[in-house]
């Protein structure tokens, strides 16, 4: 290794070299000049250049040999101690050794991850100005499985956001969702304050908030069927609304009128010949 630290080389020959360096008034090794030459902590019968590149390598050799010494100390004095104790004579408490790496242990753990995330946290809300890095927070409520209810028309209109001591629910195709974080949406007074309380999936599809309050879904276009289901996945997949039950509706009649579509242009024609059946109540209509 002196090579490296060394490649200069030493003239042509070795010179006789000192053995230690010159002791400081507090017994440490006293500073030298850059240029100067002292013995290579590894292989003693070399030299090493005291320049600035080889401090930290020989600062580290220094501060071993201190170590060492500090702990054949204490180890001494430890040896005494013991020998007291065999004596009987009285003693103190035991010397830890000063040298000993500390354990880090839980409380230890549990500090080094309390400053890393506030370290995290800190630098989210300076690089982008929020503390979570502009991530949404997890919806735990979704995370934790729950006993779904089952709702009867009557107890979900209660849920229509006119008691603030009750959340906000909505139904769509027979599934209730919750969805209280967005009060000022389907609470009184929101834009979509009809569709609290019910289950409008007729609405969804159709975009007839005024008449099609309703989850008949009888005689909707394809196209409608499918507003209604990006509706049902919508809620379901949202972050912030969740899932608490399904509700129960009665049976709809097959005789009874389909919802007239709010758009002339969209609504369908009744055969001629089925609005005279319904007009006479015929036996087999159910079967329509």
């Amino acid at each position: 290794m002196s090579w490296i630290l060394h490649p200069e080389g030493d003239g042509g020959g070795r010179a006789q070299r000192p053995t230690e360096l010159p002791p400081s008034r507090n017994g440490q090794t006293a500073p030298t000049s850059a240029g100067e030459e002292v013995p290579d902590p590894v292989e003693r019968d070399r030299l090493v250049s005291t320049k600035q590149a080889n401090q930290p390598f020989l600062g580290h050799s220094q501060y071993r040999k201190q170590q060492e010494k500090e702990h054949e100390e204490w180890a001494k004095r430890k040896k005494e101690r013991e020998e007291k104790i065999a004596r009987g004579e009285p003693v103190g408490p035991e010397e830890p050794d000063p040298t000993e790496e500390p354990e880090v242990g839980c409380l230890g753990l549990m500090k080094f991850l309390l400053y890393a995330v506030i370290f995290v946290l800190l630098t989210g809300k300076f690089i982008t100005g929020s503390y979570l890095w502009e991530l949404e927070p997890p919806n735990w409520r979704k995370l934790i499985p729950t006993n779904q209810r089952l709702f009867s028309e009557g107890t979900l209109a209660t849920f229509d956001g006119s008691n603030t001591g009750k959340p906000v629910y909505l139904a769509i195709d027979g599934d209730v969702y919750d969805v209280t974080v967005s009060r000022a949406t389907y609470g009184p007074g929101g834009p979509y304050h009809m569709m609290a309380g019910r289950d409008a999936a007729r609405a969804f599809g159709t975009g007839c908030f005024a008449t099609h309050l309703t989850h008949d879904l009888r005689g909707l276009s394809e196209q409608e069927m499918k507003g209604v289901q990006n509706w049902k996945e919508f809620y379901a997949k949202h972050k912030k609304y969740v899932k608490v039950g399904r509700v129960s509706h009665p049976p709809v009649d097959p005789a009874s009128p389909i919802p007239e579509h709010c758009d002339p242009s969209k609504a369908k024609p009744q055969a001629p010949w089925l609005e005279q059946r319904l007009k006479e109540g015929d036996p087999h209509r159910g079967e329509l």
